[in-house]
């Protein structure tokens, strides 16, 4: 199956994720298939704390992808910041 979630990065205690098409047996910073967007949760400043490439995460959908629950949650939040 098909996961569209998170992968991990950036420092200790700085954390920074990719959102990321992977297949769900793999591991959680392992292989992707496609990099979708980014979500810096200590963004400060200029910084941007959500990008998310939406057409392409409703397209993968399309095609049967399950979301995470955090990465449902974003692309809630990546709506409302494009509306």
């Amino acid at each position: 199956m098909v996961k569209i979630r998170l992968s991990r990065g950036g420092a200790k205690g700085r954390p920074f994720y990719h959102v990321v098409v992977t297949d769900s047996r793999s591991a959680r910073d392992g292989r992707s298939i496609e990099n979708v967007g980014f979500y810096n949760p200590v963004a400060a400043g200029k910084d941007k704390r959500l990008e998310l490439n939406v057409a392409r995460v409703q397209e993968w959908v399309g095609k049967g992808a399950q979301l995470s629950d955090k990465v449902a949650s974003l692309l809630k939040e990546a709506a409302k910041q494009a509306a």
